[in-house]
């Protein structure tokens, strides 16, 4: 019994080690948008650039990103913000805003978003409103709560004509402020970077195709030759489906590394992180059903099995176990402590503390569980709520 357990625990050693290093080698996004770009780095004659926000009950960012949005140091842009039947303090923000912004005469156009028809997701139907008044040669979606830096604009439009794009989507920096957020929200990044290579999402030869619907800046004319918005219309994950269109009809998809131009505050509490990803998990990954198995396999692994492992070793040892238990004990203290270092890792390049790593069971188990509730509710048809409204698979 001593050998086979010596075995089986040098077995997890050896796999714990590869997972691990396997995890967390795949954020590398050679593509960085920087804002040190000068202006005259662009061209003398910028197109005109459409921002179009969708915006449904977010009297809490609102103000704030359309503020960052108008201070944009990019010459020739315009800001539509699509209203989609807020029932907050929505509306009243957006005509304080344009009653009180210098040049929002100019800049900011709102729009009162229709009743969403049926086989529509909320935010493909307000993109489209949007899409539709706009007048630029880009397109650029930015979600309500995401913010700029005076230089996005241009450092984007600079990046994304730098490497033939169009489309250009970013990860932006994530703004975490509460204990679930720092718990669980890193995690989550991890496994979209796990399940979605940059280096595959930028080869051309790769099927992998996603987007960041927090930032898309993609041309007008590929947009409208695609169907826009419309040919995704019952896609909840409109970012992703819209970036399969691009990459399958043969255009140029570019994912980067735009933490230096952009922050985004997702959620901030448990209840609305687990409508948020229960929300995307499945939808995202419905056409890799192995890569969600995965996820829930290596979860359970990390909330409660590494854990009984080393303190089966620890109590083994202590009840006189010997050198058999010694050597447990040192081999799962080993797995631990590079997936801690690890975590910290992470941490520090989310901008939090290092500490938060030793919340790993906790936020591993509470994102296994979202994994399989996400897919339970699409595939039970139950569907997924979101903004107050219900989707199911079919929608």
């Amino acid at each position: 019994m001593d050998l086979f357990l010596l075995t089986l625990s040098t077995i997890g050693l050896l796999v714990g080690l590869a997972i691990t290093y396997w995890i967390h080698s795949q954020y590398r996004m050679e593509v960085v948008v920087r804002p040190s770009l000068s202006l005259s780095e662009i061209n003398t004659n910028p197109p005109l650039v459409s921002v179009i926000v969708p915006a449904r009950n977010e009297d809490r960012n609102i103000r704030r990103c359309i503020l960052a949005l108008l201070a944009q140091d990019y010459p020739n842009f315009e800001v539509i913000v699509v209203d989609d039947r807020s029932t907050d303090e929505t509306p009243r923000i957006l005509a304080d805003l344009q009653r009180s912004s210098a040049n929002a005469h100019q800049r900011l156009i709102v729009i009162q978003g229709d009743e969403l028809p049926t086989g529509w997701a909320g935010k493909p139907y307000a993109l489209t409103q949007g899409a539709a008044v706009a007048r630029g040669d880009w397109l650029c979606f930015v979600d309500a709560d995401t913010f700029a830096i005076p230089e996005l604009l241009s450092a984007t439009y600079a990046c994304a004509q730098s490497q033939g794009a169009d489309l250009f989507t970013m990860l932006t920096d994530q703004e975490l402020g509460s204990f679930w957020e720092k718990s669980i929200l890193p995690l989550v990044f991890t496994a979209l970077s796990f399940g979605f290579p940059a280096a595959r999402v930028n080869d051309p030869q790769k099927p992998d195709a996603i987007a960041n619907g927090q930032f898309i800046l993609i041309r007008a004319d590929v947009y409208h030759k695609l169907g826009g918005h419309e040919a995704v219309r019952g896609r909840i994950d409109e970012d992703k489906a819209l970036a399969e269109l691009v990459k399958r009809a043969g255009h140029r998809l570019v994912i980067a590394d735009g933490r230096l131009v952009a922050r985004t505050r997702m959620y901030t509490s448990l209840p609305e992180i687990w409508e948020g990803w229960t929300k995307n998990i499945y939808l995202g990954l419905q056409d890799r059903l192995w890569l969600l198995l995965f996820g829930a396999v290596v979860g359970l692994l990390g909330a409660l099995i590494l854990p009984f492992w080393l303190l089966a070793g620890v109590v083994w040892l202590a009840a006189g176990g010997g050198i058999v238990a010694a050597i447990i004990a040192i081999q799962a203290l080993i797995v631990w402590g590079y997936l801690i270092a690890e975590r910290m890792r992470v941490s520090r390049g989310m901008g939090i503390s290092p500490l938060f790593a030793f919340t790993l069971p906790l936020g591993t188990l509470l994102f296994t569980a979202m994994m399989f509730v996400s897919a339970y509710n699409v595939l039970s048809g139950k569907g997924v709520t979101w903004k107050g409204r219900v989707y199911s698979q079919s929608s």
